[in-house]
């Protein structure tokens, strides 16, 4: 499936479920005051974030876009400085750093960063989705200040559909389609509901539990269960460099929870 049209596929499943769960639990609607601003969640969050990483993905590499996009920390740190008036301790930065570090032990890079202009443009791509990630990230913070994180998550992500829909005639121009097979529905599906709806829900509603610094770290948990997944799942050979970049990870961690205001 062609990434903006499984992105619109995602969006679509994922926005159905959470509207499910706003009507079953009575959650308030938002008022037309603030719809722009949910707007604007969509637009950064999914049309420009979760776009640019599919499209960044496709030309370059799913390692390169777990190496760049793990710039994300630290812009939630500058974002959150600058729009939530958070103080960021030496501490904290210290902690994103030491993460980050551990994320380049983690994800090998055994072919190098090739330097062609397709994946020149596909790392671009991902470093755009990393930043607007963070900027997502902390807008949705202050949207919690006034609504519920699943009523931020369902219009965000409604919105979405939005921004991304137009893409798709464009992206599906002179494509032939074939019958998918069912682990590809399976798999769009498990997008949906669990990648979008539960993931997108939980990521807003931690950062309304914690302070922005420590609550970046936890980005780097994505390059970790993914190695392990591949080890149960695959039979992937974890390296000692794997281990030593999770336990690197580990130490940014705990060294940020502790100093966490």
């Amino acid at each position: 499936i062609p990434p903006m049209t499984l992105l619109a596929v995602r969006l679509v499943i994922g926005g159905a479920a959470l509207l499910l769960v706003m009507a079953a639990s009575g959650t308030p609607r938002v008022g037309v005051r603030d719809l722009p601003r949910m707007a604007l969640l969509g637009l950064v969050g999914f049309g420009i974030s979760l776009a640019a990483q599919f499209i960044g993905t496709r030309l370059s590499s799913a390692s390169h876009g777990a190496v760049i996009t793990s710039v994300t920390p630290a812009f939630i740190l500058v974002f959150a400085a600058t729009l939530l008036k958070e103080r960021i301790t030496w501490a904290k930065v210290a902690a994103v750093g030491i993460a980050t570090a551990g994320v380049l032990l983690v994800v090998e890079q055994p072919e190098g960063f090739r330097l062609e202009a397709r994946a020149f443009w596909g790392d671009l791509l991902l470093l755009v989705a990393g930043i607007t990630w963070a900027l997502y990230t902390v807008l949705g913070r202050l949207a919690a200040n006034r609504h519920p994180p699943v009523t931020v998550t369902t219009y965000a992500t409604l919105a979405g559909i939005i921004w991304v829909l137009p893409a798709i005639p464009v992206e599906l121009r002179g494509i032939t389609w074939q019958p998918l097979q069912a682990a590809v529905w399976w798999g769009t599906l498990y997008l949906g509901v669990v990648s979008t709806a539960v993931a997108f829900y939980l990521w807003n509603k931690g950062f309304t539990l914690m302070d922005a610094a420590t609550g970046s770290l936890f980005f780097f948990a994505q390059p970790v269960v993914g190695a392990v997944l591949g080890w149960l799942l695959l039979g992937e050979r974890l390296s000692a460099r794997f281990l030593l970049g999770t336990a690197v990870i580990i130490a940014g961690g705990v060294l940020a929870t502790r100093h966490s205001t």
